[in-house]
């Protein structure tokens, strides 16, 4: 979802280390063919994002703006991907939705992170509870579980998948961190390449190159040209980047800097469809 001014939060550069030493932790239950090597032969086989439009509708599906390609939209989105477009699946997939919070309780309890008190730690922005993803068994549990939802992705039509909330162990009061979320985005990597998709890092520019070794093909950036990221994400990903500004001035200096290299669009911060108010949609 949408960066927050709020949400932000320094982080040491020397943690980077500690996300390109992780090994492989998928499950112990997986046969051996079935743990492809993140980035390597699994990447190849899926359709790589295009140089091209994009647009980002995860407030609701709409007829693409004239000369837009490259569609974002909701897993949940009827109709589910843009017809003759290279359409990107939003899934949430460090953190429950709110309206999914009684499936989780009632399903998996145990995945919720919660702290000493056993209350569950809640995304306060967004009302989101975070996924605990602090133990390799908790990881390769949650990674069947939102590896189902790219599988129905891709059963949809979907070429890629926005796996959003890569940066929750900032919103964690300590209780997660870097390396157990690099972890778990090297098997939603894994996970979505077996499916035959793409799949892009959401923001966390500190940690961008080494989430491209773990396996991601692209990256979904918002804000990078108000927190002066874009140099981060372009370097690590030869520029395959979509940018997503909430405000004018903004994606003025996107367009000045970045226009010839990465993909842009000002979006309003609430991505309401076209045609109801407060909507906002303009490129470089």
């Amino acid at each position: 979802m949408p960066f927050l001014p709020a949400t932000r939060t320094a982080v040491a550069p020397l943690l980077l280390a500690l996300a390109l030493a992780l090994s492989g932790c998928t499950s112990a239950d997986e046969p051996a063919a079935s743990k492809p090597t993140p980035g390597k032969s699994t990447a190849g086989s899926v359709r790589q994002l295009p140089d091209q439009p994009f647009d980002y509708q995860l407030g609701g599906p709409y007829d693409p703006p004239e000369g837009v390609r490259t569609v974002v939209r909701d897993r949940t989105a009827d109709p589910d991907p843009a017809s003759g477009a290279y359409n990107i699946c939003y899934v949430n997939a460090y953190q429950a939705q709110p309206d999914a919070i009684d499936w989780w309780e009632k399903k998996h309890p145990d995945l919720l992170l919660r702290d000493a008190d056993g209350d569950v730690v809640v995304d306060e922005d967004w009302q989101e509870p975070l996924l605990d993803i602090s133990t390799a068994d908790r990881r390769d549990r949650l990674a069947e579980i939102v590896g189902g939802w790219f599988d129905g992705c891709a059963k949809d039509g979907f070429d890629g998948i926005d796996a959003d909330n890569l940066d929750s162990y900032l919103r964690s009061d300590g209780l997660l961190d870097r390396t157990q979320a690099a972890a778990f985005a090297e098997l939603l990597t894994a996970r979505a390449h077996r499916a035959g998709l793409a799949i892009g890092q959401k923001n966390a520019a500190e940690m961008a190159k080494p989430l491209r070794k773990l396996g991601f093909d692209f990256a979904i950036a918002e804000e990078c040209a108000r927190y002066k990221e874009c140099a981060a994400y372009a370097d690590a990903y030869d520029d395959k980047v979509l940018v997503i500004e909430y405000r004018a001035k903004d994606l003025t200096a996107a367009c000045r800097e970045w226009d010839e290299r990465l993909m842009i669009v000002l979006r309003d911060r609430d991505l309401v469809p076209a045609g109801e108010p407060g909507h906002v949609n303009k490129r470089c």
